[in-house]
């Protein structure tokens, strides 16, 4: 049994003091202030700290790692960069994160199914993991090899396909190889000038709806990489579960993902990084403008009842820290409850683990984490993850 000075009831925000978890092979058997044990149960004392369930990274890259991402795709072999992403996924776990959605492998194929597996096996520790193996993306789309030399014939971090024909092709592909969803690659590359942001989109409406209804034959969801119009209109006409990064969001779209409940997931963390990383003072600056947008946008984006998730897009930047992306949620505009309710109540949806992690009630897994002080006052709480529990295995005490 676990047990701490303060448990967080995510769904009412209330703190019960102390706070008591029993535990009950990998699921919570009960929960509360006093809960009633078996005689001789084990108890661990976590003293003054909040428990609360496992958090949710929406948005992360296993397969990345900081530094130059064009280059570290073409000059590690996918064996190395998959041992990477196991230390990657245990960095993740240590700082809290018992569940995530891998967003791409950036040109290691399905090579995250066996990260996945050898996870779910306790081959290796990391959180539990929707993985989609490689994004899709068109020919010279946003994350096709530009800047090097043709003859070279340098791959794209991507999978193509050009038309709806081709994403059903690769959907299926996909599926066979292992994916838990579709990662499609909607806009891009990024404009900013002048205050005026422009990104052309790269499938129609119509496209994504045969890759969503492609998906769906087999019970999957597709999730965009969209950044602005039109092309975040066409991801939400065709009810993707996802829009990540989502920048930019007209009136209509913002309705349709209101109405359809598609999550937004803004990714902030990253943005904040490359600015503060960047190699000259101009990237830099543009990086400070788009940040500063999005924070604009982000502010409409609240206002008018768009569903939000937590994701950080880690892996540009070190694994492990991306708690961050609360810290930044709360700075632009959330109330720490608001952003730990979208982080477990929608993330646990957004995964399709609804009913199974996100809440600490009886019968969900047994994913718990501690944090000192009480992160409804101190979002900052969650840089600070001192114990944590997968599956009722402690991993960090």
């Amino acid at each position: 049994m676990l047990r701490a000075a303060q448990l967080l009831e995510i769904e009412s925000g209330k703190i019960i003091m102390p706070g008591e978890v029993l535990v009950e092979g990998d699921r919570i058997a009960a929960v509360g202030s006093a809960v009633n044990r078996p005689a001789g149960a084990e108890i661990l004392d976590l003293g003054d700290r909040t428990l609360l369930p496992g958090l949710i990274d929406a948005h992360v890259h296993l397969f990345l790692h900081p530094g130059a991402e064009d280059l570290q795709t073409i000059q590690e072999s996918v064996p190395q960069r998959t041992i990477s992403a196991a230390l990657a996924a245990r960095d993740d776990l240590m700082a809290g994160f018992t569940a995530e959605r891998d967003m791409g492998t950036e040109g290691a194929g399905s090579a995250d199914t066996a990260v996945r597996n050898a996870i779910d096996q306790g081959s290796i520790p990391g959180p539990r993991l929707r993985i989609s193996g490689n994004a899709v993306d068109i020919l010279s789309g946003h994350e096709d090899a530009f800047g090097y030399n043709p003859a070279q014939h340098i791959f794209s971090n991507a999978t193509y396909a050009n038309n709806a024909a081709e994403l059903v092709m690769v959907i299926r592909q996909q599926l066979k190889d292992g994916a838990d969803f579709i990662k499609i690659y909607e806009t891009g590359r990024d404009s900013l000038r002048e205050g005026h942001f422009s990104t052309p989109y790269q499938y129609t409406e119509a496209e994504l709806d045969a890759a969503v209804r492609e998906a769906a034959r087999t019970g999957k969801r597709v999730a965009v990489h969209a950044t602005g119009e039109p092309g975040t209109l066409y991801a939400a006409q065709a009810g993707v579960v996802s829009i990540d990064h989502a920048f930019q969001l007209s009136g209509e779209t913002m309705r349709i993902m209101r109405e359809k409940q598609i999550f937004a997931v803004p990714t902030f963390t990253i943005v904040e990084y490359f600015a503060d990383h960047a190699a000259s003072p101009v990237p830099a600056d543009w990086e400070r403008q788009m940040l500063r947008f999005h924070v604009e946008e982000f502010h409409k984006q609240l206002a008018a009842g768009v569903p939000m998730a937590v994701g950080s897009d880690v892996g540009p930047f070190p694994h492990g820290t991306q708690a961050e992306e609360f810290v930044l949620m709360v700075k632009y505009g959330m109330s720490p409850l608001a952003a730990l309710q979208a982080d477990l109540l929608n993330g646990a949806k957004l995964l399709g683990w609804q009913d199974q992690i996100g809440v600490l009630k009886p019968g969900y897994w047994a994913d718990v984490i501690a944090v000192p002080g009480n992160p409804i006052n101190d979002i900052g709480a969650l840089q600070r993850v001192s114990f944590v529990m997968k599956g009722g295995v402690i991993y960090r005490k």
